[in-house]
């Protein structure tokens, strides 16, 4: 997979969590565990989004 390709699926990945969290924070019935989770994946893929857009490119 080319690191483009990776950092793609990784924004999709952080865009679907994100709209997870936004659904959740609408139903009061959502365990704010569960909300803490959502927000813990989507802080992780961020962060490897920057450390893959922080490594040099070899052409």
């Amino acid at each position: 997979m080319s690191l483009a390709s990776h950092l793609d699926e990784l924004q999709r990945k952080h865009g679907d969590i994100e709209r997870e969290i936004d659904n959740a924070l609408l139903h009061p019935s959502v365990d704010d565990l569960e909300i803490a989770n959502l927000k813990r994946r989507k802080l992780a893929i961020k962060d490897e989004i920057e450390k893959l857009r922080g490594q040099p490119t070899t052409h």
